[in-house]
């Protein structure tokens, strides 16, 4: 009796499987856990989803992309004969509303008992979880450490795997598509320093500092004092044996503290790459206002991050999709952003004079893509490092960033301001010397 039961979830599965192929054209198959495949004449070097005896059960009971990153995470879903691009590639071009008119709905239901009567139906088929961080996240205080630290102290040596050699967790700038990474990081670094025309002897804040790599681009190249403040121990400790390595401790430091406890009104220049995303829809006005005070009048202010496109009105714009929630659940737990408009109000109503936005979106597609070739170029390290659960998390977030940015679904932009005056900017008359 189990066995026939067995045959019968595994034939439903096979047909169920069948019909999605066929209505949706799919350029690559599926493999069964027994050897099968779908289509049974797919090569066997061809691009295939490899599925566990209980997958299509548990997308079934819990449909969402939440079960398919559990399932991935745990190879229950493992597709093979490609990277993940290789798949983005071939996915349906058929629109849903299409495949609503193609469906066999007498096949479906006929096949739907035996699937949902699957082998382990009974138990606890569908409670599988991944590395679940951000489910209980408090955002009433802006950003928290523990958040912080899920990410980013996750491993130095984890980082070194994927990322440039100084070590840039952030987009890169290409002034050819062909440059590699650390091309592409460096001329990064030395285009922030230009929007902010940093001068020798003047005073840097970088907020969010990673491990380092800007401040000391900085100090060594524009002859500023730089004061890097990060939330993650990891970077902190990395950071100040880089910045001794180099000689700078009389020019350059690191202080593992909250932007929001630093004194008020030091810095001539403030940068923030890459660490508003950390903040928190709800803390904005407290965070452009620690901004303001910590800069000198007419200093200039770099934010540089992520954002999402606009909607008719704020409620509408808090509704997440899927694929942000699931980044958000995994990587980055508490992680929120804006879309510029309402990055160019805040700044406006907090004191700021807009001079530059510039959208860097194609950048950051060009970038998260190399690191996670880089990434699976190293995976047997990676996975020693990490663990094989949390590999495979980070190359789906990674791929599937890239790809967010590629479609548009996702865009980050980098906004020069001024601390507000009357009179003059003290800016040049064009953007000529940037470019």
């Amino acid at each position: 009796m189990v066995q026939d039961a067995r045959n019968r979830y595994r034939n439903a599965v096979e047909a169920v499987l069948q019909h999605f192929h066929d209505i949706l054209d799919l350029q690559f198959g599926f493999e069964l856990w027994d050897g099968a495949t779908v289509p049974p004449d797919l090569p066997k070097d061809g691009l295939r989803i490899v599925l566990s005896e209980h997958a299509l059960l548990r997308l079934v009971r819990r449909p969402s992309l939440k079960t398919v990153v559990d399932l991935y995470s745990i190879s229950d879903i493992d597709p093979i004969g490609g990277s993940i691009f290789d798949f983005a590639e071939k996915r349906p071009k058929v629109k849903s509303r299409d495949i609503r008119k193609k469906l066999n709905k007498s096949l479906l239901l006929k096949n739907l008992i035996p699937v949902l009567r699957g082998p382990g139906s009974s138990g606890n088929a569908d409670g599988i979880e991944g590395l679940d961080a951000g489910k209980a996240a408090d955002r009433s205080s802006g950003s928290r450490k523990s958040d912080i630290a899920f990410h980013y102290d996750v491993s130095n040596d984890f980082y070194r795997l994927f990322l440039d050699p100084e070590l840039v967790y952030t987009c890169a700038y290409f002034t050819d598509w062909s440059n590699d990474l650390a091309t592409a990081q460096k001329d990064k670094l030395d285009m922030i320093c230009r929007k902010l025309r940093l001068k020798p002897g003047e005073r840097m804040l970088d907020i969010g500092c990673g491990w380092g790599a800007l401040i000391c681009h900085a100090a060594e190249h524009y002859g500023v004092s730089a004061l890097g403040v990060t939330l993650a121990e990891e970077q902190a400790k990395l950071a100040r044996e880089r910045i001794a390595e180099r000689g700078l401790q009389d020019r350059v430091s690191v202080e593992l503290i909250d932007y929001r406890d630093l004194p008020k009104g030091r810095f001539d220049k403030i940068s923030s790459i890459g660490m508003f995303e950390a903040v928190g829809l709800d803390n904005y006005d407290n965070y452009f206002q620690s901004v303001h005070k910590l800069l000198r009048p007419r200093g200039l202010y770099l934010h540089h991050a992520i954002t999402r496109r606009g909607r008719k009105n704020l409620k509408a714009f808090r509704r997440k999709k899927p694929e942000y929630q699931a980044l958000v659940r995994y990587i980055f737990p508490g992680g929120e952003v804006d879309h510029i408009g309402w990055t160019l109000t805040n700044l406006e109503h907090h004191g700021f004079e807009v001079h530059d936005v510039e959208a860097w979106r194609e950048h950051y597609a060009r970038t998260t893509r190399l690191w996670a070739e880089n990434l699976t170029a190293v995976k047997e390290a990676a996975i020693a490092e990490i663990g094989e659960q949390r590999y495979r998390l980070w190359l789906a977030y990674l791929c599937g960033v890239s790809l967010g940015f590629e479609r548009g679904s996702i865009n980050i932009f980098q906004t020069v301001s001024s601390k507000r005056t009357k009179g003059p900017s003290g800016l040049p008359p064009t953007r000529a010397d940037l470019y």
